[in-house]
């Protein structure tokens, strides 16, 4: 073997086996990330003695799969899953809407003092929403939409994040495009729709997951605002769970918590690779 063999193998081999490293530390972070979800899964199967008696056993004896039927009975799922499902879907539809808009603003049309109301509009993003949930109130108060769904549809329409991370795309879209249609007789509403809009489908996609999970998984603002049990979301009720069957049965809330995430895995599952590949894009257009 010639000296350039070796010197073209030995890079290769370091290479290799940091790679083999790379992966068996992502391996292992991830069984270390996973071991909470299994833990919950597994323990929804168990009976309470079990959990009272024996609460570091791994696997269930006996396997108790009437937790999820008797939680299901116990608990009106199937109207928080409607509830939590049409309001998580709204609330994607409109921000999306308000903010592909917003964003199209800030990244196309000049005027004087965008760029310091875009960082002040960014600015708020920094403030916490327990700080105005006071003023909310109040406001939402007047307008009588207090117990009511539309207390969590209609504040969540604006988001500055959405506003950011689509601008980012927008200013990734060559603006000859839209040139080209101007010069065809287009006006702003037909580039936004039919050039504009096409083109930041991945970053569309990608927040309206993002908006999906963030709606679904919400407990603060549907404990502040909704009081009727038919109009709670799935976190409230499984959070009502214990309150409602006086002492803490821990196999039926765990069963009832793992059939509250079930739509956060699908969507997860479905769009991980997306709101990754997207969340790198958005970066490539800044100027």
């Amino acid at each position: 073997m010639t000296l350039s063999h070796v010197a073209v193998a030995g890079p290769g081999r370091g290479a290799r086996a940091r790679q083999v490293l790379l992966h068996t530390a992502l391996i292992l972070g991830g069984l270390v990330m996973l071991f909470p979800f299994a833990w919950m899964i597994l323990t929804s199967f168990k009976g309470e003695q079990q959990m009272l008696h024996s609460p570091l056993d791994w696997l269930p004896a006996p396997w108790r799969p009437e937790n999820y039927t008797d939680a299901l009975s116990a608990l009106p799922f199937g109207q928080a899953y409607w509830n939590s499902f049409y309001i998580a879907f709204l609330n994607v539809v409109l921000t999306l809407t308000t903010s592909a808009m917003a964003a199209y603003a800030f990244a196309r049309i000049r005027f004087r003092g965008s760029g310091a109301l875009f960082v002040l509009f960014l600015a708020t993003q920094m403030v916490p929403s327990q700080v105005t949930i006071v003023p909310l109130y109040l406001m939402l108060s007047e307008l009588g939409w207090v117990d009511s769904h539309l207390s969590l549809i209609v504040p969540s329409i604006v988001n500055p994040f959405a506003v950011f991370l689509l601008r980012q795309f927008i200013r990734a879209v060559p603006i000859e495009l839209e040139e080209a249609a101007r010069l065809d007789g287009a006006n702003r509403w037909t580039i936004f729709w039919r050039i504009v809009v096409p083109n930041i489908k991945p970053g569309l996609g990608a927040y309206a997951i993002i908006a999906f999970l963030g709606s679904w998984n919400g407990y603060f603002f549907p404990l502040i605002f909704l009081n009727s049990p038919e109009l709670a979301t799935v976190p409230l009720l499984v959070a009502r769970f214990a309150g409602d069957h006086g002492a803490i049965n821990y196999g039926l809330t765990l069963a009832a918590t793992a059939i509250s995430i079930i739509p956060m895995m699908i969507a997860f599952l479905v769009g991980q690779r997306r709101i990754l590949n997207s969340m790198a894009m958005s970066g490539l257009g800044g100027r």
